[in-house]
């Protein structure tokens, strides 16, 4: 085996092994910290709900006790085996002699032979179990009976009645047996989890709470460590392998230039001169040299992986007029800007073509049905009554050409409303928010801050707003369960605004699967350049929009 080998085999190995200690050992340790501290996490969140519960009950009794309350749904429990199974007062968990095991925390007292209960509101216990707050995505925390069925609502199967839910896994039975404990194990669904437990103290209440989280998202930063550490190790490796190969040649060939002077020397001449001079500046440069090409290739290998997580707008600067990479890759992001730039005016011309397209068809269909069908029937609605000499029949013809009048007439409007042509937007959607208010039962008030004269808003922005207002308007009657809606179109000199809310149950915007109904929304502000922002919670649902001021 050559030097030159025997000192690759050597370095590439000792670094090679250093990198594998140091991950393993880094991935153990990250591994077993993340660990405790979701576990503590957990544990914090299982006592602060304990506690939170313990002193409901607590305060629940001591006012109980104050003043019995004695209006006991006597109806929904088994009542005679609550009196013969319960004789001394205290906090009894009553679910299974409730007839239909809805979650029953009782208050039993007895007042010399009489017995008296409350059930505590349920909602109390529900609202302290379902708060999610440091939880992840697929934390929970909830109760279960000495009989291991759920006495709170799980949250993956809202569906189902907490009793149906039979939880007998590690943690309950651990629990049940007096313990409060933590660790990793399967839940109720089969799914491991990471979990904390414990009972709860009070009085003759036999439950146990349990906070969990899954180990499918504890685990994601362990996973994605361990891509970084082995996409690290490679380059690493890669970088040890080609440093190592510039040390040998260093180290190598002064070696071997003195092998040639041996032998130059064996053979009997001595005038040689071919010594081989190490210079310390020249190791000195190499080094600098190598750092410089090192720090060089790791700014060209960044850049190119921002461009590939099509980030346009980091930069790069080329090191010099020679540095024929980082001038491909700077040409290479300027095309792909340029590409993407034209890529999406086309998308948006071609968003606003259809969109143009389609309105044209409707106003075209909608002047048919008014100038075409709407004549015809009025000649007829005039030669029935002057023809048709039977009164009962001619009545009752009227009245279906009446009909047909007024369909046509609706159906007109809602293809392009004439008043949107002759009034402008803001009429338009006084108009439309009036006929909603008389059929839907729902309160709408719309405050129209246009300008009455010398209004910039174009045509196709006139359509648009309109088309925008009439999805939101219906999306709120579908879903949103809402009873009042304010909408405001305002106009200012560069730019016009429109505002929306309503008071309805509101949606996730990071989770719900958005339907058409947004999508339109979205594409009819996007190819009028504007923009828009959504926030949505329980109660409030707002929509804010701007597009531009353009001339056409």
């Amino acid at each position: 085996m050559s030097l030159r080998a025997l000192i690759l085999i050597i370095i590439n190995s000792l670094i090679f092994l250093v990198i594998v200690v140091l991950s393993i050992t880094f991935y153990n340790q990250f591994s077993n910290v993340l660990e405790d501290r979701i576990l503590l996490q957990l544990n914090s969140i299982k006592t602060l709900k304990k506690v939170q519960l313990e002193n409901l009950i607590e305060a629940e009794w001591h006012q109980f006790l104050k003043a019995p309350f004695s209006d006991f749904p006597a109806d929904a429990f088994h009542l005679i085996d609550i009196e013969n199974n319960i004789h001394i007062s205290g906090v009894y968990d009553l679910t299974t002699y409730h007839k239909q095991k809805i979650t029953s925390i009782g208050l039993v007292a007895f007042d010399g032979n009489q017995l008296k209960i409350k059930i505590l509101d349920y909602n109390k216990i529900k609202n302290i179990l379902l708060e999610r707050t440091g939880m992840g995505n697929t934390g929970e925390s909830y109760l279960v009976g000495e009989d291991y069925h759920m006495r709170s609502q799980s949250r993956f199967l809202p569906e189902k009645l907490p009793f149906d839910i039979l939880v007998k896994s590690e943690g309950t039975i651990n629990a049940f047996s007096g313990q409060e404990g933590r660790g990793v194990y399967k839940d109720y669904r089969g799914i491991d989890v990471y979990g904390v437990y414990s009972p709860i103290g009070i009085s003759k209440l036999k439950l146990v709470i349990l906070s969990e989280m899954d180990k499918s998202e504890v685990i994601v930063p362990l996973e994605n460590l361990k891509k970084r550490l082995l996409g690290l190790l490679l380059i690493i490796t890669f970088l040890a392998i080609v440093l190592s190969l510039f040390l040998t040649r260093i180290i190598a060939n002064p070696i071997i230039n003195m092998k040639k002077s041996l032998k130059i020397m064996a053979d009997g001449n001595y005038n040689q001169t071919n010594e081989f001079v190490l210079n310390s500046n020249e190791i000195k440069e190499m080094f600098e040299a190598l750092a410089n090409l090192k720090k060089s290739l790791q700014g060209a290998v960044k850049f190119s992986n921002e461009i590939g997580k099509m980030n346009l707008n980091t930069t790069y600067i080329p090191k010099s007029n020679n540095d024929s990479l980082g001038k491909s890759l700077v040409k290479m992001r300027d095309k792909l800007i340029e590409f993407r730039n034209n890529e999406n005016k086309n998308r948006i011309n071609t968003k606003r073509q259809l969109v143009d397209g389609l309105e044209n068809e409707r106003r075209r269909l909608s002047r048919e049905l008014h100038d075409g069908i709407g004549p015809l029937l009025t000649s007829l609605k005039f030669y029935i009554e002057n023809k048709v000499d039977n009164t009962e029949q001619r009545a009752e013809m009227k009245t279906i050409v009446d009909n047909t009048i007024s369909e046509i007439r609706l159906m007109s409007n809602d293809l392009m409303p004439s008043i949107l042509d002759d009034f402008g937007i803001g009429a338009a959607l006084t108009n439309y928010v009036v006929s909603i208010n008389k059929t839907s039962g729902i309160t709408i008030d719309f405050e129209d801050l246009t300008k009455p004269t010398n209004s910039k808003i174009t045509k196709n922005q006139e359509i648009n707003i309109f088309r925008i207002s009439q999805e939101l308007i219906n999306n709120t009657l579908k879903h949103a369960r809402s009873k009042t809606i304010r909408i405001s179109l305002s106009e200012f000199d560069d730019f016009i605004s429109l505002f929306y809310f309503d008071d309805g149950c509101g949606f996730d915007i990071k989770n719900i699967k958005l339907g058409s109904g947004i999508i339109n929304i979205t594409e009819r502000v996007e190819i009028c350049n504007g923009e828009i922002k959504i926030n949505s919670t329980p109660g409030s649902t707002i929509f804010e929009i701007e597009l531009p001021i353009v001339n056409e």
